[in-house]
């Protein structure tokens, strides 16, 4: 590991009482780790972006098991991409309602691609697709 380095950074004083508070509910025992997270996160984020970069993706959808064709539409299209699709979850939520979390992997194009076709289909009522990489770069 590298050495530590301190800075100092310029705040507005409602700002930073609503980070003290956000960061108080979360957990974190001081600003200096939520700081750090928040630098990761968004070095995780560029790798998302980096051509032939191997990232992973959770969709998560939930749909109305009753309108025609939607399990059989989000059956073919993971078979389609068989060799991205890693997993997946189905879960009844109700009489009319499923969830199903689909995980994904492959250059970053490819499962954002992917996602968006899974979200976009008819009789999908909420979609959402977190990405993810394994923050090896990240420090």
């Amino acid at each position: 590991m590298s050495e530590l380095v301190r800075f100092g950074v310029s705040v507005d004083s409602d700002l930073l009482q609503q980070f003290d508070q956000l960061i108080g509910g979360m957990g974190y025992a001081n600003r200096s780790e939520a700081i750090r997270d928040l630098f990761r996160e968004k070095l995780v984020e560029q790798e998302w972006e980096t051509p032939g970069k191997d990232i992973f993706g959770v969709v998560s959808i939930v749909y109305d098991h009753h309108t025609m064709g939607v399990h059989r539409r989000l059956t073919e299209l993971q078979h389609e991409s068989y060799v991205k699709v890693i997993s997946t979850m189905h879960v009844h939520i109700d009489h009319q309602n499923c969830l199903e979390l689909i995980v994904i992997k492959g250059y970053g194009n490819e499962v954002r691609e992917l996602g968006e076709k899974l979200i976009s289909l008819k009789g999908v009522k909420y979609g959402r697709l977190n990405l993810g990489t394994t923050g090896q770069s990240v420090k």
